[in-house]
């Protein structure tokens, strides 16, 4: 794989806006950002207080990425094509951030920055069991 070398500054860029995102959320309501916490509260009907801002987050999540597609184009993704390895892949990341009380934004992003003991400890945790996972379905099953 040969990487572009403004591949770095996309990054940054995505993390910078993620960081700040929780940032402003944080501030505005006193909540931490968390995907998935804001998804579970309209699925399960736990966050229907709240409805129309979690739907507007939910939407924003969506809509942003299709708006900017006609600025920067498709961009290249190493996706598997095995459409049943990213379903099972998305059941288990949702399963996955509900046992886990929260996801990669609301424990890597916002635990970790504001020194959560909890959002440390879970960050470390989902690292390591997707890299086992990784591990395993791309060189020992091949299936990646």
């Amino acid at each position: 794989m040969i990487l572009n070398p403004t591949d770095w500054l996309w990054g940054l860029i995505g993390g910078l806006m993620i960081g700040g995102a929780g940032a402003v959320f944080l501030l505005a309501n006193g909540r931490v950002m968390g995907a998935s916490g804001i998804l579970g509260g309209l699925v399960d009907r736990s966050g229907w207080a709240t409805w129309a801002e979690r739907l507007s987050f939910i939407a924003g999540l969506v809509l942003v990425p299709a708006l900017m597609l006609p600025l920067f184009g498709p961009r290249e993704t190493h996706v598997t094509d095995n459409i049943g390895v990213i379903v099972a892949a998305g059941l288990l990341v949702g399963i996955g951030t509900r046992l886990a009380n929260g996801c990669t934004s609301g424990h890597g992003v916002c635990g970790i920055s504001r020194f959560s003991l909890r959002g440390i400890v879970a960050t470390v945790f989902y690292l390591l069991a997707g890299g086992m996972i990784m591990v395993a379905a791309r060189h020992w099953l091949g299936i990646i």
